[in-house]
Protein backbone atom coordinates (compact mmCIF):
# COMPACT_ATOMS: atom_id res chain seq x y z
CA UNK A 1 0.00 0.00 0.00
CA UNK A 2 1.40 3.44 -0.90
CA UNK A 3 2.67 5.47 2.01
CA UNK A 4 0.22 8.29 1.40
CA UNK A 5 -2.71 5.87 1.75
CA UNK A 6 -1.34 4.51 5.00
CA UNK A 7 -0.94 8.02 6.38
CA UNK A 8 -4.35 9.24 5.31
CA UNK A 9 -6.49 6.26 6.18
CA UNK A 10 -4.71 4.65 9.11
CA UNK A 11 -3.91 7.56 11.41
CA UNK A 12 -7.19 8.18 13.17
CA UNK A 13 -6.54 11.72 14.36
CA UNK A 14 -4.05 13.21 11.92
CA UNK A 15 -5.43 16.71 12.54
CA UNK A 16 -5.37 16.59 16.36
CA UNK A 17 -2.56 16.97 18.83
CA UNK A 18 -4.51 15.14 21.57
CA UNK A 19 -3.39 11.48 21.91
CA UNK A 20 -6.03 8.87 21.09
CA UNK A 21 -5.90 7.28 24.55
CA UNK A 22 -6.49 10.61 26.30
CA UNK A 23 -9.47 11.36 24.10
CA UNK A 24 -10.98 7.91 24.60
CA UNK A 25 -10.81 8.07 28.38
CA UNK A 26 -12.35 11.55 28.39
CA UNK A 27 -15.20 10.28 26.23
CA UNK A 28 -15.58 7.36 28.64
CA UNK A 29 -15.81 9.82 31.52
CA UNK A 30 -18.52 11.81 29.75
CA UNK A 31 -20.57 8.71 28.94
CA UNK A 32 -19.99 7.24 32.39
CA UNK A 33 -21.41 10.32 34.12
CA UNK A 34 -24.67 10.03 32.18
CA UNK A 35 -24.89 6.29 32.82
CA UNK A 36 -24.40 6.86 36.54
CA UNK A 37 -27.17 9.48 36.67
CA UNK A 38 -29.54 7.15 34.84
CA UNK A 39 -28.62 4.28 37.20
CA UNK A 40 -29.65 6.25 40.27
CA UNK A 41 -33.33 6.06 39.30
CA UNK A 42 -33.60 2.56 37.81
CA UNK A 43 -32.00 0.41 40.52
CA UNK A 44 -28.69 0.48 38.60
CA UNK A 45 -30.15 -1.33 35.57
CA UNK A 46 -28.42 1.21 33.32
CA UNK A 47 -25.10 0.50 34.97
CA UNK A 48 -25.53 -3.25 34.48
CA UNK A 49 -26.25 -2.72 30.77
CA UNK A 50 -23.14 -0.55 30.46
CA UNK A 51 -20.91 -3.06 32.26
CA UNK A 52 -22.20 -5.88 30.07
CA UNK A 53 -21.46 -3.88 26.93
CA UNK A 54 -17.97 -2.92 28.13
CA UNK A 55 -17.01 -6.48 29.07
CA UNK A 56 -18.21 -7.81 25.71
CA UNK A 57 -16.38 -5.11 23.74
CA UNK A 58 -13.10 -5.32 25.66
CA UNK A 59 -13.02 -9.12 25.52
CA UNK A 60 -13.74 -9.09 21.78
CA UNK A 61 -10.95 -6.60 21.13
CA UNK A 62 -8.55 -8.56 23.33
CA UNK A 63 -9.23 -11.72 21.31
CA UNK A 64 -8.44 -9.83 18.10
CA UNK A 65 -5.13 -8.60 19.54
CA UNK A 66 -4.25 -11.86 21.36
CA UNK A 67 -0.78 -13.18 20.51
CA UNK A 68 0.03 -10.15 18.37
CA UNK A 69 2.33 -7.20 18.86
CA UNK A 70 -0.74 -4.98 19.28
CA UNK A 71 -2.06 -6.66 22.44
CA UNK A 72 -1.17 -3.59 24.50
CA UNK A 73 -3.51 -1.43 22.40
CA UNK A 74 -6.45 -2.67 24.47
CA UNK A 75 -5.29 -0.16 27.08
CA UNK A 76 -5.94 2.81 24.77
CA UNK A 77 -9.54 2.84 25.98
CA UNK A 78 -11.15 2.89 22.54
CA UNK A 79 -13.17 -0.28 23.17
CA UNK A 80 -14.34 1.03 26.55
CA UNK A 81 -15.34 4.39 25.06
CA UNK A 82 -17.24 2.78 22.17
CA UNK A 83 -19.03 0.40 24.53
CA UNK A 84 -20.08 3.17 26.94
CA UNK A 85 -21.36 5.35 24.10
CA UNK A 86 -23.28 2.36 22.74
CA UNK A 87 -24.81 1.85 26.19
CA UNK A 88 -26.03 5.47 26.12
CA UNK A 89 -28.04 4.69 22.99
CA UNK A 90 -29.87 1.71 24.50
CA UNK A 91 -33.13 1.58 26.49
CA UNK A 92 -32.50 1.35 30.22
CA UNK A 93 -34.76 -1.72 30.52
CA UNK A 94 -33.33 -3.65 27.57
CA UNK A 95 -32.11 -7.15 28.42
CA UNK A 96 -28.29 -7.06 28.80
CA UNK A 97 -27.84 -9.94 26.35
CA UNK A 98 -28.69 -7.55 23.51
CA UNK A 99 -26.12 -5.07 24.81
CA UNK A 100 -23.53 -7.87 24.83
CA UNK A 101 -24.29 -8.81 21.22
CA UNK A 102 -24.18 -5.17 20.21
CA UNK A 103 -20.77 -4.75 21.88
CA UNK A 104 -19.38 -7.81 20.11
CA UNK A 105 -20.72 -6.64 16.74
CA UNK A 106 -19.34 -3.14 17.25
CA UNK A 107 -15.81 -4.42 17.85
CA UNK A 108 -15.64 -7.51 15.64
CA UNK A 109 -17.51 -6.29 12.56
CA UNK A 110 -17.58 -2.50 12.59
CA UNK A 111 -14.11 -1.82 13.96
CA UNK A 112 -11.70 -4.72 13.47
CA UNK A 113 -13.00 -6.14 10.21
CA UNK A 114 -11.85 -2.85 8.67
CA UNK A 115 -8.45 -2.85 10.36
CA UNK A 116 -9.05 -1.27 13.77
CA UNK A 117 -9.00 2.28 15.08
CA UNK A 118 -8.67 4.82 12.28
CA UNK A 119 -9.54 2.35 9.52
CA UNK A 120 -13.20 1.78 10.31
CA UNK A 121 -15.47 4.21 8.47
CA UNK A 122 -18.43 3.87 10.85
CA UNK A 123 -18.50 4.73 14.54
CA UNK A 124 -18.60 1.36 16.37
CA UNK A 125 -21.29 2.56 18.77
CA UNK A 126 -23.58 3.51 15.87
CA UNK A 127 -22.86 0.19 14.17
CA UNK A 128 -23.74 -1.71 17.34
CA UNK A 129 -26.93 0.32 17.81
CA UNK A 130 -28.06 -0.27 14.23
CA UNK A 131 -27.34 -3.99 14.64
CA UNK A 132 -29.60 -4.21 17.71
CA UNK A 133 -32.24 -1.84 16.33
CA UNK A 134 -32.57 -3.63 12.99
CA UNK A 135 -32.09 -7.22 14.18
CA UNK A 136 -34.63 -7.07 17.01
CA UNK A 137 -36.96 -4.16 16.15
CA UNK A 138 -39.92 -5.50 18.14
CA UNK A 139 -37.79 -6.01 21.25
CA UNK A 140 -36.24 -2.57 20.91
CA UNK A 141 -39.59 -0.84 20.41
CA UNK A 142 -41.21 -2.75 23.26
CA UNK A 143 -38.43 -1.63 25.60
CA UNK A 144 -39.34 1.99 24.77
CA UNK A 145 -43.12 1.75 24.41
CA UNK A 146 -43.78 3.84 27.56
CA UNK A 147 -41.00 6.36 26.93
CA UNK A 148 -41.92 10.04 26.39
CA UNK A 149 -41.17 9.97 22.67
CA UNK A 150 -43.20 6.79 22.19
CA UNK A 151 -46.14 8.34 24.07
CA UNK A 152 -45.98 11.45 21.87
CA UNK A 153 -45.98 9.30 18.72
CA UNK A 154 -48.86 7.17 20.00
CA UNK A 155 -50.83 10.29 20.93
CA UNK A 156 -50.39 11.77 17.48
CA UNK A 157 -51.48 8.46 15.99
CA UNK A 158 -54.71 8.81 17.97
CA UNK A 159 -55.28 12.29 16.57
CA UNK A 160 -53.87 14.37 19.43
CA UNK A 161 -52.46 17.65 18.14
CA UNK A 162 -51.70 20.96 19.82
CA UNK A 163 -52.42 24.36 18.20
CA UNK A 164 -49.13 25.72 19.51
CA UNK A 165 -47.23 22.78 18.02
CA UNK A 166 -45.82 21.68 21.38
CA UNK A 167 -44.82 18.00 21.58
CA UNK A 168 -44.65 18.35 25.36
CA UNK A 169 -48.32 19.39 25.47
CA UNK A 170 -49.21 16.33 23.40
CA UNK A 171 -47.31 14.27 25.96
CA UNK A 172 -49.40 15.83 28.72
CA UNK A 173 -52.62 15.12 26.82
CA UNK A 174 -51.69 11.53 25.97
CA UNK A 175 -50.46 10.64 29.45
CA UNK A 176 -51.97 12.85 32.15
CA UNK A 177 -49.37 14.03 34.64
CA UNK A 178 -46.36 12.87 32.62
CA UNK A 179 -43.49 15.33 32.86
CA UNK A 180 -45.36 17.64 35.22
CA UNK A 181 -43.91 19.16 38.39
CA UNK A 182 -46.02 18.77 41.56
CA UNK A 183 -45.99 21.83 43.81
CA UNK A 184 -43.18 21.58 46.34
CA UNK A 185 -41.05 19.18 44.31
CA UNK A 186 -37.44 19.97 43.46
CA UNK A 187 -38.32 20.38 39.79
CA UNK A 188 -41.17 22.76 40.69
CA UNK A 189 -38.86 24.87 42.88
CA UNK A 190 -36.18 25.06 40.16
CA UNK A 191 -38.78 25.98 37.54
CA UNK A 192 -40.29 28.65 39.82
CA UNK A 193 -36.86 30.10 40.56
CA UNK A 194 -35.90 30.30 36.89
CA UNK A 195 -39.21 31.86 35.89
CA UNK A 196 -39.24 34.46 38.68
CA UNK A 197 -35.55 35.35 38.75
CA UNK A 198 -34.30 34.83 35.22
CA UNK A 199 -36.88 34.37 32.47
CA UNK A 200 -39.20 37.09 33.81
CA UNK A 201 -36.50 39.63 32.93
CA UNK A 202 -36.90 38.87 29.23
CA UNK A 203 -40.66 38.37 29.44
CA UNK A 204 -40.92 34.60 28.94
CA UNK A 205 -41.95 31.69 31.13
CA UNK A 206 -40.59 28.15 31.13
CA UNK A 207 -43.58 25.81 30.70
CA UNK A 208 -44.26 22.99 33.11
CA UNK A 209 -42.32 19.80 32.42
CA UNK A 210 -39.10 21.04 30.88
CA UNK A 211 -37.00 20.68 34.04
CA UNK A 212 -37.83 16.95 34.06
CA UNK A 213 -35.74 16.56 30.90
CA UNK A 214 -32.64 16.90 33.05
CA UNK A 215 -33.70 14.36 35.68
CA UNK A 216 -35.96 11.85 33.95
CA UNK A 217 -36.81 8.72 35.92
CA UNK A 218 -39.08 7.13 33.32
CA UNK A 219 -38.36 4.64 30.58
CA UNK A 220 -36.07 5.80 27.80
CA UNK A 221 -32.62 5.46 26.33
CA UNK A 222 -29.90 5.97 28.93
CA UNK A 223 -28.69 9.19 27.31
CA UNK A 224 -32.12 10.82 27.71
CA UNK A 225 -32.29 9.74 31.34
CA UNK A 226 -28.89 11.26 32.13
CA UNK A 227 -29.07 14.56 30.25
CA UNK A 228 -27.81 16.71 33.13
CA UNK A 229 -24.68 14.61 33.67
CA UNK A 230 -24.20 14.31 29.92
CA UNK A 231 -24.16 18.10 29.59
CA UNK A 232 -21.50 18.30 32.30
CA UNK A 233 -19.46 15.72 30.41
CA UNK A 234 -19.75 17.59 27.12
CA UNK A 235 -18.48 20.74 28.84
CA UNK A 236 -15.43 18.78 30.01
CA UNK A 237 -14.58 17.31 26.61
CA UNK A 238 -15.22 20.63 24.85
CA UNK A 239 -12.90 22.45 27.25
CA UNK A 240 -10.30 19.71 26.75
CA UNK A 241 -10.31 20.37 22.97
CA UNK A 242 -10.17 16.70 22.10
CA UNK A 243 -12.15 17.31 18.91
CA UNK A 244 -13.26 20.20 16.70
CA UNK A 245 -15.53 22.10 19.08
CA UNK A 246 -17.33 23.84 16.22
CA UNK A 247 -18.61 20.58 14.73
CA UNK A 248 -21.34 20.08 17.39
CA UNK A 249 -22.21 23.78 17.02
CA UNK A 250 -22.76 23.38 13.27
CA UNK A 251 -24.80 20.21 13.77
CA UNK A 252 -27.00 21.75 16.47
CA UNK A 253 -27.27 25.04 14.57
CA UNK A 254 -28.65 23.41 11.41
CA UNK A 255 -30.88 21.04 13.38
CA UNK A 256 -32.14 23.82 15.65
CA UNK A 257 -32.90 26.16 12.75
CA UNK A 258 -34.94 23.49 10.99
CA UNK A 259 -36.81 22.70 14.20
CA UNK A 260 -37.61 26.37 14.77
CA UNK A 261 -38.87 26.86 11.22
CA UNK A 262 -40.69 23.58 10.57
CA UNK A 263 -40.67 21.59 13.83
CA UNK A 264 -44.16 22.62 14.96
CA UNK A 265 -45.92 21.54 11.76
CA UNK A 266 -46.05 17.76 12.48
CA UNK A 267 -47.57 18.49 15.92
CA UNK A 268 -50.32 20.78 14.64
CA UNK A 269 -48.53 24.12 15.04
CA UNK A 270 -47.59 26.94 12.73
CA UNK A 271 -44.50 27.73 10.70
CA UNK A 272 -41.67 29.22 12.77
CA UNK A 273 -42.92 27.99 16.14
CA UNK A 274 -40.91 24.78 16.67
CA UNK A 275 -39.78 23.63 20.12
CA UNK A 276 -35.97 23.61 19.98
CA UNK A 277 -35.64 22.65 23.64
CA UNK A 278 -37.59 19.42 23.13
CA UNK A 279 -35.56 18.57 20.02
CA UNK A 280 -32.21 19.14 21.70
CA UNK A 281 -32.78 17.36 24.99
CA UNK A 282 -34.56 14.23 23.82
CA UNK A 283 -33.87 11.57 21.24
CA UNK A 284 -30.16 11.35 22.08
CA UNK A 285 -29.35 14.61 20.29
CA UNK A 286 -26.56 15.60 22.70
CA UNK A 287 -24.81 12.25 22.22
CA UNK A 288 -25.06 12.59 18.45
CA UNK A 289 -23.66 16.13 18.54
CA UNK A 290 -20.75 15.81 20.97
CA UNK A 291 -19.76 12.13 20.90
CA UNK A 292 -20.74 10.78 17.48
CA UNK A 293 -20.65 13.38 14.73
CA UNK A 294 -17.64 15.07 16.39
CA UNK A 295 -15.66 11.82 16.53
CA UNK A 296 -12.43 12.51 14.60
CA UNK A 297 -11.65 8.82 14.10
CA UNK A 298 -14.72 8.17 11.95
CA UNK A 299 -15.13 11.54 10.30
CA UNK A 300 -13.53 13.59 7.54
CA UNK A 301 -10.01 14.89 8.11
CA UNK A 302 -10.43 18.30 6.52
CA UNK A 303 -12.35 21.22 7.99
CA UNK A 304 -14.50 21.63 4.91
CA UNK A 305 -15.34 17.92 4.98
CA UNK A 306 -16.29 18.05 8.66
CA UNK A 307 -18.44 21.11 8.00
CA UNK A 308 -20.38 19.36 5.24
CA UNK A 309 -20.85 16.23 7.32
CA UNK A 310 -22.03 18.12 10.41
CA UNK A 311 -24.51 20.20 8.43
CA UNK A 312 -25.75 17.14 6.55
CA UNK A 313 -26.21 15.19 9.78
CA UNK A 314 -28.23 18.05 11.27
CA UNK A 315 -30.53 18.13 8.25
CA UNK A 316 -30.98 14.36 8.15
CA UNK A 317 -31.67 14.24 11.88
CA UNK A 318 -34.57 16.64 11.42
CA UNK A 319 -35.96 14.71 8.45
CA UNK A 320 -35.77 11.31 10.13
CA UNK A 321 -37.09 12.45 13.49
CA UNK A 322 -39.85 14.86 12.46
CA UNK A 323 -40.94 13.34 9.16
CA UNK A 324 -39.53 9.81 9.15
CA UNK A 325 -41.29 8.64 12.32
CA UNK A 326 -37.97 7.59 13.87
CA UNK A 327 -37.76 9.01 17.39
CA UNK A 328 -34.01 8.39 17.46
CA UNK A 329 -33.37 9.71 13.99
CA UNK A 330 -30.15 11.36 15.18
CA UNK A 331 -28.46 7.95 15.30
CA UNK A 332 -29.77 6.91 11.89
CA UNK A 333 -28.54 10.22 10.47
CA UNK A 334 -25.04 9.74 11.91
CA UNK A 335 -24.97 6.21 10.47
CA UNK A 336 -25.83 7.50 7.00
CA UNK A 337 -23.26 10.27 7.24
CA UNK A 338 -20.64 7.72 8.34
CA UNK A 339 -21.47 5.71 5.22
CA UNK A 340 -20.32 8.70 3.15
CA UNK A 341 -16.99 9.02 4.98
CA UNK A 342 -15.01 6.72 2.59
CA UNK A 343 -16.16 8.83 -0.36
CA UNK A 344 -15.31 12.04 1.48
CA UNK A 345 -11.87 10.79 2.47
CA UNK A 346 -11.18 9.80 -1.11
CA UNK A 347 -12.08 13.35 -2.20
CA UNK A 348 -9.87 14.75 0.56
CA UNK A 349 -7.01 12.47 -0.44
CA UNK A 350 -7.20 13.53 -4.08
CA UNK A 351 -7.23 17.19 -3.12
CA UNK A 352 -4.45 16.78 -0.54
CA UNK A 353 -2.17 15.00 -2.99
CA UNK A 354 -3.25 16.81 -6.14
CA UNK A 355 0.28 18.20 -6.56
CA UNK A 356 1.66 14.67 -6.69
CA UNK A 357 3.86 15.15 -3.62
CA UNK A 358 4.36 12.35 -1.11
CA UNK A 359 4.92 12.38 2.60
Amino acid sequence: MPEKDVLWYQRAQIHLSCPSAERMWLVSLCAGLAIFQSSLSDSFASLFIALSTVLAAVLTEFLFYFRTEKAGMVRDGSSVASALVLALLLPNNLHPIYAVMGGVFAMAVVKHSFGGLGSNWMNPAIGGWLFIRCSWPDTFNKALEMSPLAIVSAGMGQGLLDPSGSPLEILHLAEAGYFSSPAGSLEWMVQSFLNSRLFSIIGIELPDGYIEFFNSSGIGIIADRGVFALLLGTIIITASQISRSWVPAVYLGVYGLLIRLFGALPFGGALGNGDIFFGFFSGGTMVAAFLLIADPATGPKSNWGALLMAAGAGGLTFIFRYHGLEAYGAFVAVGMINALVPLMRDMESRRFYETGSTV
